[in-house]
């Protein structure tokens, strides 16, 4: 059965089309990139699979049943926001809302709970600053522990929103290997979006492309070809490989890639 499946979905706003018969279904440990340029439609997908946003047309399934807000097997990465210098949180705290916080009442923490969040800081390598408040963390510290908050609930699939946006090349490398690792030993499906594939380019299975109401999807040599993208975005499209990395050049200025 897949993790997550979309069936003839539609979405759009107004009179724009962002895209429309989607078929994709995602299996039990493959890693989904999804690309496109700002204002595709790459955020408000995931917002059908948290159950946020409504489709115009067709479905959207998990593990064969229909969405629903707030189902805590579903785990969601944000993109990177540094707290507030001054914040009282702790790391340890931001963890422990992702094993009860869901809960209502005065959250009161058993001594299971503690245990589960001590091996959740080591999972993600945030033991040794847990008890330091957050605002006195680096961004990368922060994203690990936003990392550990969403494997709280033993996720089968992960949501990640951009989660390497303004991290240095070390930290995005850590937190990349961080959900790669997840997925590997726990076969947890991963949705990736972001603008740069590069970070993550050896660990994707396959790629979606959202631009212009369209889509494309397939593994990464599939989609990132100058002729493939050329067609997608009816314009010349230059897809440039070097020392590992790809470059997509040409892309029409609206897009704002």
């Amino acid at each position: 059965m897949s993790t997550l499946a979309f069936e003839h979905a539609a979405l759009g706003f107004g009179n724009r089309t962002l895209w429309s018969n989607l078929d994709l279904s995602v299996q039990p440990g493959e890693f989904l990139a999804v690309l496109g340029p700002n204002g595709s439609g790459k955020t408000s997908l995931l917002k059908t699979i948290l159950g946020q946003q409504r489709l115009d047309a067709g479905r959207v399934s998990l593990e064969g049943h229909p969405i629903r807000r707030g189902d805590r097997r579903i785990g969601y990465i944000p993109q990177q926001k540094l707290a507030a210098p001054g914040t009282p949180l702790r790391g340890r705290d931001l963890v422990t809302l992702g094993v009860n916080g869901h809960r209502f009442g005065l959250p009161i923490t058993s001594r299971a709970e503690r245990q589960r969040v001590d091996g959740l800081l080591a999972d993600v390598g945030a033991t040794r600053f847990a008890d330091q408040p957050i605002g006195s963390l680096s961004g990368g510290e922060q994203q690990r522990l936003r990392v550990g908050q969403a494997l709280a609930a033993d996720p089968v699939l992960l949501l990640c929103d951009e989660p390497l946006l303004s991290l240095d090349l070390q930290h995005q490398r850590g937190v990349s290997e961080l959900i790669d690792r997840r997925r590997r030993e726990h076969d947890t499906a991963v949705v990736f979006v972001t603008h740069d594939v590069n970070p993550v380019l050896g660990m994707v299975d396959r790629i979606l492309y959202l631009a212009d109401g369209q889509f494309l999807q397939g593994t990464p040599d599939e989609v990132l070809q100058s002729d493939v993208l050329s067609d997608l975005y009816g314009t010349p499209v230059d897809v440039i490989r070097h020392d590992g990395r790809v470059i997509v050049a040409g892309v029409p200025e609206h897009h704002h890639v």
